[in-house]
């Protein structure tokens, strides 16, 4: 049986790295990586142009699709990225909102509403501190340039206000204030550059998000990876195969952590973190499948079709390949 070639779009992780590099390889498949730096140049050109046959995808454009079975790609519960969100919080250095619950009645910039990032913030802020984001005027805009549109069609509840501003960037409406604050997956770039002007409203971020996921086990998943569809109708059993080994790459990169002592990584008390992190996430610190992620899985497809990015409430099995769906138990 010959094997079969695919193109495999990704971005650069260390938990990739032995597929990147072939020393895993999943059976009867070659495959051919295109790596990126940038995953939103992925997204574009998978959902716009349908260019890869594997590839990594944002879950929140995914979600979007597969309620209104528009999905071209098949996810497998693969997550190459995965990060707590209510660190994305940004507001002026001078402005009186001063925790999340002032955000109440405020103007509120995103990126895409459909953004990933976005969905896990607005669910925090929504379910866990409060806050109806009716009473938000919500716009949508390029963060650092204009002109950004939304990628998915919407279903915005009666009462939900978002506008969408194509004449200016998201950060210079907040420094001009215009908007109240910025909901992005990534700092603002003036931020980055030691710019006073911006700060986080969250800035114990981390104590904050290891608080929420002990409460409530959600651990945001941002990205899977999917198959094309009409390839998986053709070959099913390459859903388990790149399964299976997109585990072992992740399972080669956790083995390796612990085992650092000289300076691998450039990161001082490594190992130290690393205990740190199972104390509370468990010795798999990053789980794939179904089963183990379930929480999350449902916690976001609830955000995802009450903030309107979904036209339904669609059930984690929806999600991935059916095959997949028991290979990994909670």
């Amino acid at each position: 049986m010959s094997r079969l070639n695919l193109s495999f779009a990704v971005c650069k992780y260390d938990h990739m790295r032995d597929i990147i590099n072939k020393t895993i390889e999943p059976e009867g498949i070659d495959l051919n990586v295109m790596q990126f730096d940038n995953p939103s140049k992925i997204f574009h050109r998978a959902t716009n142009f349908h260019e890869f046959d594997v590839c990594e995808l944002s879950f929140g454009r995914q979600i979007a699709l597969v309620s209104q079975n528009k999905n071209q790609m098949v996810a497998i519960p693969v997550f190459p990225s995965r990060m707590g969100r209510i660190s994305g919080f940004y507001v002026r250095a001078d402005s009186d909102i001063k925790k999340p619950e002032d955000l109440a009645g405020k103007r509120i910039g995103v990126p895409e509403w459909a953004m990933t990032a976005t969905i896990f913030g607005r669910g925090w802020l929504a379910e866990h501190v409060g806050v109806d984001l009716r009473s938000i005027e919500w716009i949508q805009a390029g963060s650092e340039m204009p002109g950004r549109k939304e990628p998915v069609d919407l279903n915005l509840p009666e009462g939900l206000r978002l506008t969408a501003r194509e004449d200016k960037a998201l950060v210079d409406m907040l420094v001009d204030g215009e908007i109240d604050c910025l909901l992005s997956a990534q700092a603002p770039q003036r931020m980055r550059n030691g710019d006073g002007t911006i700060r986080r409203l969250v800035p114990n971020y981390r104590a904050v998000e290891q608080a929420y996921y002990e409460s409530t086990g959600i651990y945001p998943i941002m990205h899977v990876i999917a198959i094309r569809k009409s390839l998986l109708e053709q070959h099913p059993w390459i859903a388990v195969n790149l399964y299976e080994a997109f585990e072992a790459s992740k399972n080669e990169a956790l083995q390796r952590l612990p085992k650092v002592n000289h300076a691998m990584y450039p990161v001082p008390w490594l190992q130290d973190y690393v205990r740190e992190i199972q104390a509370i996430f468990g010795k798999d610190i990053w789980p794939y499948g179904l089963g183990p992620n379930r929480r999350t899985i449902e916690a976001f497809l609830r955000f995802g079709f009450d903030q309107g990015v979904c036209e339904r409430l669609v059930k984690p099995e929806e999600m991935f390949a059916p095959a997949t769906l028991n290979l990994a138990k909670a």
